[in-house]
């Protein structure tokens, strides 16, 4: 059939509609800077991880008070389950550049990674910073102390220069540490934080917003896309989101205050009764977290809810009955978030299964959820930083 005129024109103008959009998504995605994160599992899911994990932590227990007094030279950040199934991904540090694998962690603000001065025996395991081969490192005379709820981390404070993929910190405040316990069996070489700068123990302005406030990024936002079974197709992503990570739309839920990646949650439920978070609780939003961390007592009444049984440091149930346990419910701003069993129960290295919940035991008038890996993997998440809010959507 001949077309008219009219629908030609008409046909013409949608195509040409279609086109702007495309180059708009194509020009958009190259304001976007991905970096691709490797799935690791480390030393907790070996058995004899199980057992030096299980004998640390009786050690040195947790607590989630995160102190930062910059004069005592000591801050402690919640970053307890780590150690369980991490993403990470790659930076370079000095001139000429040096490259290391971090943990990116909306937990905390700051960047380490190990000086090759550390006497520790941990730090020979890992990447270590040369900084007699850097022209643009630069040393202070600060030093620090961090204790993690699974470590210890001592050094002192530089500045270098530091790229994430295309994006480049000159004088980039971070820490070299000398010291460190308890990051023996782990397999990044430091941690990079993605937190608000107030929660920076070094007093120094964290990576991402020196980025922003140079205008390196396009958007002050970052999201993470997190793989839930192959080992590559992770990414954090700076400076826009990429649609294709996600479907439907984003839920933007504003954070309690400009401070730290926390929002209100409403409450956790199970089969349409609440469990947990009954009277709204604060839920941080944590990718330095494997587990989804709550008070002991509400999430001991979840492993009995789900039948599990504890052994060593984890709750094992049958892996013939993950497919049928119920969905756990989050619900945020008035919008639920169901987690299926098949999300929430991890396989150890035997293929062994186990509820990827851990507990948390200080006391506090707000009850505190951490929201980790388990939940982020099945919620594409966006931190937006100019609006002070997370979204979320399901993950593709």
């Amino acid at each position: 059939m001949l077309r008219t005129q009219t629908s030609l024109n008409t046909w013409s103008q949608e195509r040409n509609m279609k086109w702007l959009v495309l180059l708009a998504l194509v020009a958009f995605s190259e304001c976007i800077v991905k970096i691709p994160l490797r799935r690791v599992k480390t030393m907790s899911n070996t058995a004899s991880g199980k057992n030096m994990l299980n004998n640390f932590l009786k050690e040195h227990p947790y607590r989630l008070s995160q102190i930062s007094f910059r004069g005592s030279n000591l801050t402690t950040h919640p970053l307890r389950n780590i150690w369980d199934l991490v993403y990470l991904g790659n930076i370079t540090i000095g001139t000429p550049p040096q490259e290391f694998q971090v943990l990116f962690d909306t937990g905390s603000s700051d960047l380490w990674v190990p000086s090759l001065l550390c006497n520790s025996s941990t730090c020979s395991k890992h990447i270590m910073f040369r900084h007699r081969l850097s022209s643009t490192y630069r040393l202070t005379n600060e030093t620090f102390t961090i204790f993690y709820g699974v470590g210890i981390v001592e050094g002192f404070v530089v500045h270098d220069t530091v790229r994430i993929g295309d994006l480049v910190s000159t004088d980039q405040t971070f820490g070299l540490s000398i010291a460190e316990s308890g990051f023996e069996n782990v397999t990044f070489d430091g941690i990079l934080g993605l937190s608000y700068p107030n929660s920076s123990f070094f007093g120094a302005i964290p990576i991402f917003d020196k980025l922003k406030n140079q205008g390196a990024i396009s958007e002050p936002v970052f999201a993470f896309y997190l793989s839930k079974d192959k080992q590559e197709g992770s990414v954090v992503m700076f400076g826009g989101v990429d649609h294709r990570y996600y479907k439907g739309k984003l839920n933007w839920v504003p954070v309690i205050q400009a401070g730290d990646w926390s929002v209100h949650m409403n409450r956790i439920s199970m089969k349409r009764y609440v469990i947990a978070c009954s009277l709204g609780c604060d839920a941080f939003v944590d990718t330095g977290t494997s587990h989804i961390i709550g008070p002991r007592r509400q999430v001991n009444k979840i492993q009995k809810l789900i039948g599990a049984t504890h052994w060593l440091s984890k709750h094992y149930v049958s892996c013939s009955v993950v497919n049928t346990l119920p969905s756990i419910i989050f619900t945020i701003n008035g919008i639920d978030y169901p987690v299926p069993a098949q999300a929430y129960i991890l396989k150890d290295s035997k293929g062994y299964c186990y509820a990827g919940f851990d507990e948390h035991d200080f006391s506090s008038s707000r009850e505190t959820w951490f929201l980790g890996d388990v939940f982020l993997r099945v919620y594409f998440s966006v931190f937006d930083r100019g609006n002070d809010r997370i979204g979320l959507a399901r993950a593709v």
